[in-house]
């Protein structure tokens, strides 16, 4: 909500429009005689109450600009008023004046006013009722409680209840900033496993239709049924390619079970999930292709959790799609269960260099980070002159 024109614009306009108004207000007291004085002295002239006066709207005008210099400034001026008699008017300025040191001044400086305030009070109290010699001396500490106490406390109270709104606005901007931070790193853990999914479904796809289109171009007088059987491929691995891709996007666009989407890195839906078990289907599609695959199992299949069943199985699938790209025509595949874990080792002959399908390398980037998610080891390199892909994925269960 913006402050009406009147009162200035920043927060020095305000000042000094505040101090304005005290100061209209005392000549208004001032010149009219309703500023009655606490202690008339007869033989002091009115028009000396006007510099007090003036100071002590210079006061509230430095409030916030110096509040250690407004509340010299005036309480200097509130001495100088009752050296003369004191008025009305500069008094109920100065409780002004204590109200915004305590309000906007650091924290030693109101908590060394209401010391003061208390003790002066306390102090009034006690000379009034040696001085009277009856208890109703007190009521003479009753000007300073008005005067003096109660406007600290009030401004303690306000300085209180804005350090505690600053300090919730800062925790809201911290937790927000947290939430953004949040916000954006699963958005890019979530980009880099859709980004490890995508490529996974359709490489080995792609793969197959661009070795068997690159046969059929490559190579002059094949046969019909040559032709026909490289064609046949194509098809089929396009066809599958297509409608994996077609699902994984169904599942991207459209609301799961509840009307509620995937949780952000959780497992996929079931539609687009594959299980090792599943392997012998792969390796059959991989077959068609035109990769011979020996498969060895070591060890008894048992039930993986989902995360593991998964990126074993996309391990499999990238790195037979490897072997078919880069190798010679055939691979070994070994799939050893243990205790706590299981092992996946992919070794084929490599082509020469620049013999095969080109790659970017997402695969092993892809692999490399599955395993790593799932707090398991992996290895992609030469080995006794094969390629060799090995993966150890921790299966959760002790031996």
């Amino acid at each position: 909500m913006r402050p009406p024109p009147w009162l200035g614009s920043g927060t020095n306009g305000r000042d000094f429009t505040l101090a304005g108004a005290s100061l209209f207000g005392g000549l208004v007291l001032w010149s009219l005689g309703w500023q009655p004085q606490i202690r008339p002295y007869p033989d002091v002239p009115p028009a000396l109450f006007l510099p007090p006066l003036l100071a002590m709207c210079v006061a509230v005008s430095l409030r916030r600009i110096a509040p250690r210099a407004s509340l010299a400034v005036g309480t200097g001026a509130l001495v100088v008023d009752i050296a003369l008699g004191g008025s009305l008017g500069t008094l109920l300025i100065y409780t002004q004046v204590l109200y915004d040191a305590c309000v906007y001044g650091p924290s030693r400086l109101w908590r060394w006013l209401l010391r003061v305030t208390i003790a002066l009070s306390v102090v009034g109290a006690v000379v009034g009722v040696i001085v009277l010699d009856q208890w109703r001396g007190v009521a003479v500490g009753v000007p300073v409680v008005l005067a003096g106490l109660l406007p600290v406390l009030t401004g303690v109270s306000v300085r209180q209840y804005r350090d505690q709104a600053a300090a919730e606005r800062a925790r809201a901007e911290q937790t927000a900033r947290l939430v953004e931070l949040d916000r954006r790193q699963a958005v890019s853990a979530e980009r880099a496993r859709m980004a490890r999914e995508l490529h996974d479904v359709v490489a080995n796809h792609l793969s197959a239709v661009a070795i068997h289109a690159t046969a059929v171009l490559s190579v002059p007088g094949l046969e019909r049924g040559q032709v026909e059987s490289a064609l046949r491929v194509i098809r089929e691995s396009s066809v599958q390619g297509l409608a994996e891709m077609r699902q994984m996007i169904e599942v991207l666009r459209e609301p799961g079970a509840g009307g509620e989407r995937p949780p952000v890195g959780g497992p996929l839906p079931e539609a687009v999930t594959a299980r090792l078990a599943e392997a012998d289907r792969l390796v059959e599609r991989i077959r068609a292709a035109g990769l011979v695959v020996r498969v060895r199992t070591d060890g008894t299949p048992g039930p993986l959790p989902v995360g593991v069943d998964l990126a074993a199985y996309r391990i499999v699938q990238e790195s037979l799609t490897n072997a078919l790209k880069h190798g010679t025509g055939e691979a070994e595949l070994t799939i050893a269960y243990r205790p706590a874990e299981v092992v996946l080792t992919v070794e084929n002959p490599v082509r020469p260099s620049g013999a095969g399908v080109p790659g970017a390398g997402a695969g092993l980037i892809g692999m490399r980070e599955r395993a790593t998610l799932l707090a398991g080891r992996f290895t992609a390199g030469p080995q006794d002159g094969h390629w060799q892909v090995r993966a150890a994925l921790p299966t959760g269960v002790a031996g």
